[in-house]
């Protein structure tokens, strides 16, 4: 038979371990994180999900276009994200022109290299930019 001071030690001992256990659930925890190429599937919709929405939130009077991909890190939870790392350069096509445009040079020249953190449910064309950072390159 049970002493009557366990029942409320069994007691807390469940509830810390619920506590415990729902904290863990709400943690993201990546399932799988794994470098990707540039040429897989879903990367190339991001990329140009990810350059459009640059062009569009750009001050910049011309557009821009990925030069070279740097580095792609697929990150696996309930959802995927990619974290590319990226070079862009000014093209000669106004903002949000899209056909045939070759890089500026001379003084019109510039290129940067951006950071994306891109949530990503593919198979139902939904994107976000989670994070964004471009510096100068």
């Amino acid at each position: 038979m049970a002493r009557p001071w366990q029942a409320p030690q069994l007691l807390l001992v469940v509830l810390v371990a619920l506590v415990a256990l729902s904290y863990q659930v709400r943690r993201k925890t990546f399932m799988s994180v794994q470098e990707v190429p540039a040429s897989e599937t879903y990367v190339i919709a991001t990329m140009q999900f990810v350059t459009n929405k640059f062009n569009r939130e750009s001050d910049d009077k011309y557009s821009f276009r990925i030069v070279r991909v740097l580095k792609i890190k697929k990150l696996i939870t309930d959802h995927m994200e990619y974290h590319m790392n990226l070079e862009m350069r000014r093209t000669t096509c106004q903002r949000l022109e899209t056909k045939n445009c070759t890089f500026q040079e001379g003084e019109l020249y510039k290129q940067i290299e951006c950071f994306f953190s891109v949530f990503v449910v593919p198979w139902f064309e939904k994107y976000k930019i989670l994070n964004k950072n471009c510096t100068n390159g």
